[in-house]
């Protein structure tokens, strides 16, 4: 027995960190303190931060990486990397606009841009776990085909989009909130209930554990891993579509450098590059974080290009602290 602790207190404490709300802001405690110094910051430098219409600009413009970075999560949490995403966002942002206006339907058009990001996550996929070529080579190669490819069949050029459904979807309200919002709050209840109430969410984190030990307790490791990607393609192109309808275009450039800033939103969330350490609320508040730093930035004025720079150094900083964190744990 721990010295001036009874066993009443023990049992107290316990029961307290079982509770979910109450464990989610423990094991995020660091980054949600970040958030809150950054918005007190910008809340001093700017008159317009914490303006109703500024704060709701914020959580839209938040839900396309909070997409991305949910498929991105899942991938680091398997040991692997995904830098196809913002491809993906601009083929998917194109497919389902040119398949509208050449008369396809609104829904069957939005399924049919969800089944191409389902086709190259499953390339993805396949040849990672079928060849055991590196992730970021094998995402990194197609990450420059896909673009090229959006670039080819539209010629270079954006592709407006004249459906007022479809548009509103991206740029639309319902009871005062951004229709985006409410995509991505059932996301990510879907995406909650794959990774801590199934067996494939906890086979993942075993594979990005401990791979070997995964292997000889009969864990599927291809196929899991295939699924995985198909998963994080899906997710992007959901993003895309959305991103193209509050565009009211698809752009082959659209979703250029989105994967960075993917990935700094599950990292910063808690996310490990080393595998099998993520979970998806904490990479919502890493999205927060990363969505209030670009919209802070922006209401200061603060050029794109230095935006850039800032960006990077927050990343090397986050990736730099896992990588901390994993050595300190390790010992």
């Amino acid at each position: 027995m721990e010295k001036g602790i009874s066993s009443e207190t023990r049992i107290k404490n316990s029961n307290i960190y079982a509770n979910p709300v109450v464990r989610y802001f423990k094991d995020n405690l660091g980054i949600l303190l970040a958030l809150f110094v950054m918005c007190l910051i910008l809340s001093i430098a700017t008159d317009s931060f914490f303006d109703g219409k500024n704060m709701l600009t914020v959580l839209r413009q938040i839900c396309i990486n909070a997409l991305l970075a949910f498929g991105m999560t899942f991938v680091l949490i398997i040991g692997g990397i995904d830098l196809t995403v913002g491809s993906v966002v601009g083929a998917s942002g194109v497919a389902v606009v040119m398949l509208m206006e050449a008369g396809v339907g609104m829904i069957p058009a939005i399924l049919i841009a969800l089944a191409l990001g389902a086709v190259i996550g499953l390339i993805n996929g396949t040849i990672i776990a079928l060849t055991g070529m590196p992730a970021f080579i094998v995402t990194l190669s197609m990450m420059g085909s896909i673009r090229g490819l959006a670039y080819i069949i539209t010629d270079g050029r954006s592709k407006a989009s004249s459906n007022q459904t479809f548009t509103s979807m991206g740029n639309g309200y319902l009871l005062g909130i951004p229709i985006p919002i409410y995509i991505l709050a059932v996301v990510m209840i879907i995406v909650s209930i794959i990774l801590y109430k199934t067996k494939f969410g906890r086979r993942m984190y075993a594979i990005g554990g401990n791979p070997t030990a995964a292997k000889y307790t009969g864990i599927n490791i291809k196929g899991i891993t295939i699924k995985v990607y198909v998963l994080s393609a899906v997710l992007s192109a959901l993003a895309g579509i959305i991103l193209a309808s509050r565009m009211f275009s698809g752009q082959p450039t659209a979703g250029q450098g989105y994967e960075s800033d993917a990935i700094a939103a599950a990292v910063l969330g808690g996310t490990s590059f080393s595998g099998g350490i993520g979970t998806i609320g904490g990479t919502l508040i890493g999205a927060l974080v990363i969505g209030v730093l670009s919209n802070g930035l922006n209401l200061l004025h603060i050029p794109s290009y230095v935006q850039m720079v800032i960006k990077g150094i927050v990343i090397i900083l986050a990736v730099g602290f896992d990588i901390i964190k994993n050595r300190n744990n390790r010992k």
